[in-house]
């Protein structure tokens, strides 16, 4: 294997911490669907290592592991044409996380604000591997030689970081064995804004159920939630510039954007100067169209579990299949005696 001959490569996990809403839908999992093609090479993963920075109920964590990859398959991404498992399932993301603990300065990981939002006051109380997960989150994507990553606003701080860390490690070593990933960063409703405060983010955690649209929400439900959402006395604007200060009406534009596949003026070219007792309806009718398939098939899959574990055991084959000979060249690469084989 050439160490500068990377192959466009695309990764990007989820953790399984339950309560999947439309705002994972939009801003990860719709796009990791997309970007199957000839493209790119796509590894999808569950980061259940991930989960367990904050103690898991070992129940909950594999319901949550299953309904993360029931949601995955559910929305489209097809094991024949992407890597699809659970990263416990390969071992070389603690490996190779550990080898880059050793390569990461403890500065670089005083500056992740993710952290510090996390642990709040309580920075002496948390666990070591909420502080350090940034560099097993460069292990994931670099175990692959990914060069390309889709992430949301607030985890480009860790592809940043993942980037440092390949630079550091070629020039260490003298060699330009990690690809310098790029983060991708688009889409119309990349951060899906709360039904009932649109300054606050879709969440799992809020306090009303009818704050957010559950992935596993069915159709009646889901329209349901649309049509009550809150907006405001006055109706759509015919440009994007209408919308300023105005965070629950730009909310649900940009949600109905997201879910056309097409932009916030396009929608507004077609509701333009139209109420919101036309366009809620409009908005709940596609999102039912797109949605409710979707909740449909992740119930018959949460309801035949052996399904998703094989599926995820054959995803982890595959995915160990490129990552061992990355992992050995960096051991290689590093001095370690590597006799057995």
């Amino acid at each position: 294997m050439s160490d500068s001959a990377f192959t466009p490569r695309v990764f990007s996990g989820i953790k399984p911490s339950g309560g999947l809403t439309l705002g994972n839908y939009l801003g990860a999992i719709k796009r990791w669907v997309d970007m199957q093609g000839p493209d790119f090479e796509t590894i999808y993963c569950v980061v259940d290592l991930h989960a367990i920075t904050v103690w898991q109920d070992p129940a909950d964590l594999k319901r949550s592991t299953h309904e993360v990859a029931a949601a995955l398959l559910a929305s489209g991404i097809d094991p024949e044409k992407s890597v699809l498992f659970n990263q416990s399932q390969v071992p070389g993301h603690a490996e190779l996380g550990w080898l880059f603990n050793c390569v990461a300065r403890v500065g670089w990981m005083n500056r992740m604000t993710q952290f510090k939002d996390k642990a709040g006051k309580n920075t002496e109380k948390v666990s070591l591997g909420l502080y350090a997960y940034p560099s097993l989150m460069a292990a994931d994507i670099l175990l692959y030689h990914a060069t390309h990553v889709p992430v949301g606003e607030d985890q480009k701080q860790h592809v940043e970081l993942t980037r440092d860390i390949a630079a550091k490690f070629n020039h260490d070593y003298g060699v330009e064995f990690f690809p310098v990933t790029t983060p991708v960063i688009e889409g119309p409703a990349m951060r899906v804004m709360n039904l009932r405060d649109g300054s606050k983010k879709m969440s799992k955690s809020g306090e009303s159920d009818m704050e957010r649209i559950n992935m596993l929400d069915d159709a009646d439900t889901i329209a349901k939630k649309f049509k009550k959402a809150r907006t405001d006395p006055e109706g759509l604007p015919s440009d994007v510039a209408g919308l300023k200060d105005r965070p629950e009406a730009r909310n649900l534009v940009d949600i109905y954007a997201g879910l056309a596949d097409t932009t916030a003026e396009a929608v507004l070219g077609d509701f333009g100067g139209a109420g919101w007792g036309t366009f809620k309806p409009a908005l709940a009718e596609l999102a039912v169209e797109k949605l409710a398939p979707i909740s449909d098939e992740m119930k018959r899959l949460l309801d035949a579990p052996d399904e998703i574990d094989a599926l995820l055991a054959k995803g982890a084959e595959k995915a160990e299949a490129i990552a061992e000979p990355i992992l050995e060249r960096t051991f290689e690469i590093m001095g370690f005696v590597r006799s057995r084989r």
